[in-house]
């Protein structure tokens, strides 16, 4: 509690992430004591939302007010930002990149100053969105110091968040994220254009494919890795595999080269699921093969 009282947190960019840190942060006890951003009216709406919080005239004043400041700012602005900003001993500067590590803020530990890292690994389309969507979610944190890092670990169980720490490359762990998000609307994409070729807009295949994605999201909460796969790879149904494949490269060779990766790369998890035997993953991969 005495740590909760003595932070003044600062924001440097009221955008969507630190707006809604911002509004979690002070809706669960802490003290959110300024926000910049050079956009007035964005910076105005922000603080309407925080309760005790000013709109500072100055990223510095930020600074000089807080004793924990978030550089809430898209990532090719994070380093030029700190590097304009004079720090002090005593001070944390946190910036929440999923990929850039924490020595976009050298200029801060040059003067002194703790660094961390601390990334919500979620997808923030809103403010509200993000405010539903933070609790439940996994913080990424690397810090340069014990204290900051227990911290932000605390801010991020206060906004019912489960924080882990990061001892590694940030790129991979990124690339974790964007192969788990991005791709999969990539992938959907591909999958619901498909319905075009049966007589259907993709906006009405993606309306029929959601309740199968939510469900197969489901499956992985309920029963995990390896055991949520289903499908004719994880039988071992050659014929179906080979049926899909005929029908895809009719209508989009494209596809067929991508249900073909996927298929491939489907094998040892099914092998791991213990579904598909050694002979059955002999006889995909021979049919795989042929059909690049």
């Amino acid at each position: 509690m005495a740590r909760e009282r003595s932070l003044r947190i600062g924001f440097i960019g009221p955008g969507t992430v630190g707006r809604a840190l911002a509004q979690g942060f002070a809706s669960n006890g802490y003290r959110v004591a300024s926000l910049y951003g050079r956009d007035r009216n964005r910076l105005d709406a922000a603080v309407s939302h925080v309760p005790g919080a000013t709109a500072a005239d100055s990223a510095q004043a930020v600074v000089d007010a807080s004793n924990l400041v978030f550089l809430t700012v898209p990532d090719d602005a994070i380093e030029p930002v700190a590097d304009s900003l004079t720090w002090r001993e005593g001070i944390s500067a946190v910036h929440c990149s999923g990929v850039a590590s924490t020595e976009f803020l050298a200029a801060a530990m040059r003067a002194g100053a703790s660094s961390a890292a601390f990334h919500p690994l979620q997808t923030l389309a809103s403010v509200e969105q993000a405010l539903r969507n933070l609790s439940g979610s996994t913080f990424a944190i690397e810090a340069t110091a014990p204290e900051l890092e227990e911290t932000l670990c605390e801010l991020a169980s206060a906004v019912g968040g489960h924080p882990v720490t990061i001892d590694g490359s940030k790129a991979l762990y990124h690339a974790s994220a964007v192969m788990a998000s991005n791709y999969l609307v990539t992938l959907v994409d591909a999958a619901a254009g498909l319905w075009s070729h049966l007589g259907l807009s993709k906006e009405e295949g993606l309306r029929a494919l959601l309740p199968l994605i939510r469900g197969t999201i489901e499956n992985l909460e309920a029963v995990g890795l390896p055991n949520a796969l289903t499908g004719p790879v994880s039988r071992g149904d050659l014929g179906t595999v080979q049926a899909n494949l005929e029908a895809l490269k009719n209508v989009s060779p494209e596809a067929a080269s991508l249900y073909t990766d996927m298929a491939l790369r489907t094998i040892p998890v099914a092998r791991a699921k213990k579904s598909l035997d050694a002979e059955g993953k002999a006889r995909l991969r021979d049919a795989l093969d042929a059909n690049p």
